[in-house]
């Protein structure tokens, strides 16, 4: 290493969201801005380097600095390196980085969403192994975030590895990002990509005009009124009014309202705009009778709600009519939206899934803003009275009884402005009681439409959102469990006698997978278990492959359903496999997963989003048990896209019909495979908080940090990029306006919806 002469004065060149300002001064505009590392050497070879770069933050998010090797397979996610030493605060930043391979290429990164910096120069200078330990040891000695347990985690290290575990311990405590959240704030995020300028509303009304014409769309926005205060009524129909596509019409019921001003307020638009078609009833009926009392008045082929104090986004009405240019097929469609205080600050998105049945039976995610087609409409008689409170809930439900799901369309833009205010659902569900009862009453009178037996159940601490029960068969199916194992009885010893201490299901087999174990107390115990007739030991004598052994184990296996289990894995909810197979038994589901915590209860795996970090990533990953997630998401039961096949639920036909795991994919990716390849067969993958377990992660297998471990990993990742392709980019179950590039959920800098919208297939 000491031949190797210091690399002074790196170029660093722009190649992606950097605008230059005078001197020094650099603006990142979006997601991962990153400058090229121009090095002076044809490689770097692998070793420890020290690098010192000048660059201070001038405004906006917080830096969150990164380099990106280049082993030779050009940039990769999985070889990112985090620099703990670039703080704010300060200008000249001096740490310590690990090249695990010789490396052709870096990229540096100096934050993950934007902001302002100032940039001076980069160098990396090799050092030896002695020099980094010491420079680590220093940083976290001065680091406030380091706990006791990490340095409890240093001396381990030393103890098993003498000098070269401590510079692995040093280095995986010292690298380790922060749990503490990067991301940019909403309104930076509606500055740069939700622009109301003049200029960009002009272009919005000239595209508009394009589109009027013989078969131009025209929306009947319906809005029942009742006692609302004058300010936030005006702002309701004034959204209307400043509608960018202009063939609509604003049909108004006011509700016997006995506030004077309401109805001089109505008249007064009313004579301001032939579009504005008031109707005062004579009796007051609640929101269900109002809302029909609009719909009467209406001539458009497009149902438009919007509640009485809320706001459309001014783009609304003409992202909904090229959405539905788009897709003639759409019969009903939502937007994304977020809510608005008294002061006009909006706050608080959800960035919703393209259709999820399931999560849509768990919360209403359709409104806000959602549009019905008139005839279907019609066909199923407007709302319910007597579901006053989720009215728009148990619309939604009848409507999507009559169609098929691809006929539910979503435009993920954020169009709809939801009033929070004293007194209001947006600011605390709590406020209505009689609103939650009326969604559960909503839900489970759609269930027992569809005669599945299922059963719907309010979830503590979350008011408004819903747990539904499927039932298992009768009698309930075998359920094979199948564990691969090599060695590693202990572990094995506490999967295996959670499952028989901690299940409540009646009806299940365990079939272990011995993949060439050599450990006497390992065998001893396979021998204890066949004796007592417990499991069954199926010998696998070929080199690990995760796929290859999983699906030599289900030949053998007798059971109509098999759960694929890790043998690192054990059991929290004594009804997880109840859950699981009272999914994985429904027609039209493929697989199902479960919940995982780390033994310290934070999130293991609370499903899957595809094309994060490259690939696939877990979502939720080290946030704490009962962390809600997205708009509750982490607590409610969804359709996703994969699950982990840690813990993973199918019945062994759907398995079998898609000739179970690809055996190319020996370790990484193979569940995500499985769970693609069911989702082509028509089989919706479901994730369900409420089979919990824990899983003490890659504690059979150890790291993927080996030479030859990583050349497997990046040539599985390969696989799934030439195999899925965009598939991977769009996953119909994670919001275009989220990140693939960091932690999933945070705002994409910028948004993908160039990959959202694509016309009827």
């Amino acid at each position: 290493m000491n031949a190797i002469p210091p690399l002074q004065d790196i170029e660093l060149v722009p190649i992606r969201h950097l605008k230059k300002g005078a001197d020094d001064f650099w603006c990142a505009t979006g997601n991962d801005p990153g400058f090229e590392c121009r090095l002076p050497v044809a490689r770097l070879p692998a070793g420890w380097y020290e690098v010192e770069i000048e660059i201070a933050q001038e405004s906006g998010s917080p830096m969150c600095a990164y380099l990106y090797p280049d082993y030779g397979e050009q940039i990769q996610e999985a070889n990112r390196l985090f620099l703990p030493f670039v703080q704010a605060g300060q200008r000249v930043h001096r740490g310590v980085i690990l090249l695990v391979r010789d490396t052709l290429a870096l990229r540096f990164d100096p934050s993950i969403s934007p902001f302002e910096f100032r940039l001076g120069v980069m160098r990396i200078t090799p050092i030896g192994r002695r020099r980094a330990a010491i420079d680590m040891a220093e940083h976290l000695f001065a680091r406030t975030q380091t706990r006791v347990r990490d340095f409890g985690s240093i001396v381990a290290g030393f103890a098993k590895g003498g000098f070269r575990g401590l510079g692995d311990a040093l280095y995986h405590t010292y690298s380790r990002q922060p749990s503490i959240s990067f991301s940019a704030p909403y309104q930076t995020w509606l500055d740069l990509y939700d622009q109301h300028s003049p200029r960009a509303m002009g272009l919005a009304r000239a595209k508009a005009e394009a589109l009027l014409g013989d078969g131009a769309v025209k929306f009947s926005v319906l809005m029942p009124v009742y006692n609302t205060p004058e300010k936030w009524l005006r702002k309701a129909i004034d959204s209307v009014l400043n509608q960018a596509y202009p063939s609509w019409e604003l049909c108004i019921a006011n509700d016997a309202s006995p506030a004077p001003h309401v109805r001089r307020v109505l008249d007064e638009y009313a004579r301001r705009d032939p579009r504005i078609k008031v109707t005062h009833r004579s009796q007051n009926g609640h929101i269900s009778a109002s809302s029909n009392t609009a719909a009467d008045a209406a001539t458009g082929e497009w149902m438009v709600l919007l509640d009485h104090d809320d706001e459309l986004h001014s783009l609304a009405l003409l992202e909904l009519a090229e959405g539905i240019g788009r897709n003639p097929r759409w019969r009903v469609v939502y937007t994304d939206e977020d809510k608005v205080d008294g002061e006009g600050r909006r706050y608080d998105p959800y960035m919703k899934s393209d259709w999820n049945y399931d999560l849509f039976l768990s919360h209403n995610c359709i409104s806000h803003l959602g549009a019905y087609h008139a005839t279907l409409f019609r066909d199923i008689g407007g709302f319910r009275v007597g579901l006053e409170g989720s009215q728009d809930w148990d619309l939604a439900l009848r409507a999507i009884e009559r169609i098929d799901h691809h006929q539910v369309g979503h435009i993920p833009k954020v169009l709809y402005h939801w009033r929070a205010i004293e007194g209001s659902t947006a600011l605390a569900p709590q406020e209505k009681d009689y609103a939650h009862d009326a969604g559960l009453r909503a839900v489970q009178e759609h269930l027992d439409r569809l005669a599945e037996g299922a059963v719907a159940k309010g979830i503590p601490g979350l008011r408004g959102n819903y747990r539904v029960v499927y039932p298992v068969p009768a009698p309930a199916p075998l359920v094979s469990i199948i564990i691969p194992t090599r060695d590693g009885v202990d572990l094995l010893r506490a999967c295996i006698e959670s499952v028989f201490e901690h299940t409540t299901y009646p009806n299940f087999e365990i079939v272990v997978m011995d993949n060439q174990s050599g450990d006497e107390a390992t065998l001893a115990y396979f021998q204890e278990l066949t004796g007592a007739g417990s499991a069954r030991v199926i010998r696998y004598d070929e080199p690990f492959n995760y796929a290859r052994i999983n699906n030599a184990a289900v030949p053998a296996a007798r059971g109509d359903v098999l759960c694929f289990l890790n043998n690192d894995i054990t059991v929290i909810t004594p009804g997880w496999l109840e859950e699981m197979v009272g999914h994985a038994c429904r027609s039209n589901v493929g697989a199902v997963g479960a919940m995982l915590y780390y033994p310290n209860n934070t999130i293991q795996h609370a499903g899957v989003m595809v094309g994060v970090h490259g690939v696939a990533a877990h979502v939720y990953s080290g946030h704490g048990r009962g962390y809600p997630g997205h708009m509750g998401r982490a607590r409610l039961t969804q359709t996703l896209s994969a699950v982990t096949a840690a813990c993973l639920v199918v019945q062994r036909e759907k398995f079998v019909l898609i000739d179970g795991f690809d055996t190319a994919l020996k370790v990484a990716f193979n569940d995500v495979d499985l769970c693609l390849r069911l989702d082509q067969r028509g089989l919706r993958n479901v994730w369900t908080p409420f089979a919990e377990l824990h899983h003490h992660e890659s504690a059979s297998r150890g790291l993927e940090d080996s030479p030859e471990k990583l050349a497997r990993f990046h040539g599985e990742v390969k696989f799934m990029v030439e195999r899925w392709g965009d598939r991977l980019r769009v996953d119909p179950y994670y919001s275009p306006n989220f990140t693939l590039d960091e932690e999933p959920c945070q705002l994409a800098f910028p948004p993908r919806w160039e990959w959202a919208f694509g016309s009827e297939s």
